[in-house]
């Protein structure tokens, strides 16, 4: 999982990177607030952790703007802070407040919490997602393909989708496929995941068994395509096999 941390202290960016990675997150360092949007938008994370040294009507406006696009969770670090402070903070959307010092078992602790009630966040609080000719619509859980009718998803299906489409281009390996849809990694987690990939593919792709959007890296994963592909006949809709 990947985690977008924003803070412009040197020392508190590498003390909080090491907490993330313990966790076993991967962090990219963002030292503009005002910037954090736009990193997003580059390159989807699962969790954001922003640092403030005080709180302003700016930056709530920010994070409360950040928290209408992303549905990811959001946590902030910020030194202490009045009682009508802390909850203007929470208003804006955010899932945690943590204030300075903090102690690294009970942030990490804290994190673990934040990331274990957001896994099951309803399908409707996120954003209509397009890439590569590929549209998702979480409100309806269905994907469209080009000028092709809307295919609804499993639950599962979905969540692979999701996964695909927010990391457009990047090679997800089993492992890590596991972890987003299913949210364990255990025995036969290869042969769950090719299972899946079948069977979106045989509700996204026109020809399943030559697949041009969802493709196969030997060995390691599977990635969506970030380019268009060719146009191809309509793809017949199937039925919702839950």
């Amino acid at each position: 999982m990947r985690t977008l941390l924003h803070t412009d202290s040197v020392e508190e960016s590498a003390a909080l990177t090491a907490i993330l990675q313990q966790i076993g997150l991967r962090v990219e360092v963002v030292r503009k607030l005002t910037n954090m949007m736009k990193a997003w938008e580059t390159h989807p994370a699962d969790l954001l952790v922003l640092t403030l040294s005080h709180t302003s009507v700016l930056e709530e406006e920010q994070l409360r703007r950040m928290r209408m696009r992303i549905a990811v969770p959001m946590i902030v670090i910020t030194d202490p802070l009045r009682e009508e402070e802390h909850i203007r903070l929470l208003n804006t959307g955010v899932d945690l407040v943590a204030m300075r010092p903090y102690g690294i078992r009970l942030l990490s602790a804290q994190i673990r919490s934040v990331l274990q009630r957001r896994s099951g966040l309803p399908f409707h609080t996120l954003p209509t997602l397009s890439q590569a000719g590929v549209v998702l619509d979480p409100s309806k859980r269905t994907v469209t393909v080009g000028e092709n009718k809307p295919v609804r998803l499993t639950q599962l299906e979905f969540r692979l989708m999701y996964t695909l489409i927010t990391h457009p281009g990047q090679i997800m390996t089993t492992e890590n496929l596991v972890e987003h849809v299913w949210g364990y990694s255990g025995e036969r987690s290869r042969e769950l995941v090719r299972g899946l990939v079948q069977r979106l593919r045989a509700k996204v792709e026109p020809e399943p068994r030559k697949p041009r959007y969802i493709l196969t890296e030997p060995s390691v994963g599977y990635y969506l395509v970030r380019k268009v592909p060719d146009v191809f006949p309509p793809l017949q809709a199937l039925e919702d096999d839950e």
